[in-house]
């Protein structure tokens, strides 16, 4: 019997390069962006608000990553019937606000990215960006 087992996690350098990723991508775009990292387990490795982007995005960004690291999905799936009692529920610390996605590397759950400040299609563009600076599993 086991007691202990091997998990995967994001590099410094990975969290890095999806970072620079998703500002190259929401300064191309014109619409600067808030944008959160976390680990699987919700904890936040980066957080980053581009100037000109809305404050209170930054609030949202993180529950999108963290939403996206806990059900391993886009958050955008959530049930429309359930998104409003899970958002209640939880002091707004799940949202079914498109703009979070699972961060996955062959097939393993590390976390999530959340991007808001933009319409929802702006926001999971960017975040589909970071994904790609590491290689990540498409969603």
């Amino acid at each position: 019997m086991a007691f202990t087992e091997t998990t995967a996690r994001l590099t410094d350098q990975g969290v890095m390069a999806m970072l620079t990723s998703a500002v190259q991508a929401a300064g191309a775009s014109g619409q600067p962006q808030c944008i959160v990292i976390v680990d699987g387990s919700g904890v936040v490795l980066a957080s980053f608000r581009m100037t000109g982007s809305r404050y209170l995005s930054l609030k949202s960004a993180t529950a999108k990553a963290r939403t996206a690291a806990s059900i391993g999905a886009p958050t955008h799936t959530l049930p429309d019937h359930a998104k409003a009692a899970l958002a209640a529920a939880t002091g707004g610390d799940v949202t079914g606000l498109k703009g979070g996605l699972p961060i996955r590397s062959g097939g393993v759950l590390l976390g999530g990215i959340g991007v808001g400040s933009g319409s929802g299609e702006q926001d999971e563009t960017v975040a589909r960006a970071a994904l790609a600076a590491i290689g990540a599993d498409d969603i």
